[in-house]
């Protein structure tokens, strides 16, 4: 079976082809990872992805679901759909930095006051960096047992404890932080969110250097930080249901990403195996059939999830889908290498095949176990949400 969009659906991708072919700068065309090893604030977040990200707000192509003084052209579900494959497909970016745009604005045009909506444009096209504070040292998949205090003083919150993997937290001006401000009910009822002025007096951030060099994260240390009360968002105690918001704004477009990557990796495969004239063993074609058969499921599967989640809806497919194609992206690239043979981990361009492209992103792929929600945790919302299963 061969799905297809109507004709006014390709006109809709068409017209965002032809924004694309005219207004992408080279360097969001090269289908690359975007790390660096630089940690200046210029190339975290280079120039011309600033310039770019302003450029899809300006045009309305940065959420086009959203009216056009949000970035946007009022588009519908489907076309919203259409414009993520398509960016998905050509390796384009919106952004380098995510938090600001995936999960602050929606949040923050939910649940915040209407002062704290004013603060949504700039974060949808990139003026305004922003981090955001749920990780922690004992607190990582499990962000309901988060530790950072957070006491009401008047007129203002007092805060104290620790961050990790924030990302952007060293270039960011303001952060999204969840802190417990009751500490005498169950874990998930005692959460709120504040906005951080990330230059108020007390903040310390310390940059993580990870094993490629670079430095998009850090840790984040609060020491008696004074947040005024009008910075709290949504009501008091009641930040686990913007969490929930958030982390399903993040996922409900992730998926996309994550199929498209997949699918492309397995056209390379496919492609590679024919030029190495292994596509003629018998074993070979068969594990690439099996991908192949993999991500066109994964990808129907999506459009069953965005069509609930477009509607309003939970989408517990795309917990499922957050898991299966982080999983299938290690069988995938760890097949790349057994076909390259012992070139297979070379990441010498004159030696290994595509500069170490397959080893490099078999690496990679374990970080996407845990980005955007652990596997772990991934697996726990699939037997509760999906499957029914008793909590334990």
């Amino acid at each position: 079976m061969q799905l297809a969009w109507g004709p006014e659906e390709e006109a809709f991708r068409a017209e965002l082809g032809r924004f694309l072919d005219e207004h992408a700068p080279p360097e969001a065309r090269r289908k690359r990872d975007f790390t660096t090893a630089d940690n200046r604030d210029d190339r975290i977040i280079p120039t011309w992805a600033r310039d770019w990200q302003a450029a899809l707000f300006d045009h309305g192509w940065m959420i086009p679901g959203y009216p056009p003084e949000l970035g946007g052209r009022n588009a519908t579900p489907v076309q919203t759909l259409i414009y993520m494959e398509e960016l998905a497909t050509r390796g384009i970016p919106r952004s380098v930095h995510f938090p600001g745009y995936a999960i602050v604005a929606p949040s923050l045009l939910e649940f915040g006051t209407d002062e704290q909506k004013r603060l949504v444009p700039a974060a949808i096209r990139g003026d305004t960096v922003w981090c955001i504070g749920m990780s922690e040292p004992n607190a990582g998949s499990d962000l309901a047992s988060l530790s950072t205090r957070a006491v009401l003083d008047g007129d203002r919150f007092v805060v104290n404890g620790q961050k990790v993997w924030t990302s952007y937290a060293m270039i960011a001006g303001k952060c999204f932080c969840y802190v417990r401000t009751d500490r005498d009910v169950p874990k998930h009822k005692g959460i709120s969110v504040l906005i951080l002025d990330m230059a108020t007096p007390g903040i310390d951030v310390r940059p993580l250097r990870n094993i490629s060099g670079s430095t998009e994260f850090a840790e984040v240390f609060f020491t008696d930080v004074e947040v005024p009360r009008d910075n709290l968002v949504g009501a008091l105690n009641d930040g686990w249901r913007i969490t929930q918001g958030s982390l399903a704004h993040e996922r409900g477009g992730l998926w996309v990403q994550g199929v498209s990557f997949v699918q492309q990796a397995v056209a390379d495969l496919i492609e590679m195996a024919a030029r190495r004239g292994l596509d003629r063993d018998p074993i070979v074609r068969r594990q690439l059939a099996a991908y192949y058969e993999q991500a066109q499921g994964l990808r129907a599967l999506g459009y069953k999830g965005f069509s609930s989640f477009a509607q309003g809806s939970s989408a517990p497919e795309h917990s499922y889908l957050k898991l299966a194609t982080s999983e299938l992206q290690k069988s995938v690239f760890e097949l790349g290498m057994e076909l390259l043979g012992p070139l297979g981990a070379v990441t010498d361009a004159e030696l290994g095949e595509q500069s170490g492209r397959f080893s490099h992103s078999f690496f990679m792929s374990f970080a996407n176990t845990i980005a955007g929600g652990s596997a772990e945790i991934q697996r726990n919302i699939i037997a509760q949400r999906v499957l029914g299963l008793p909590r334990r």
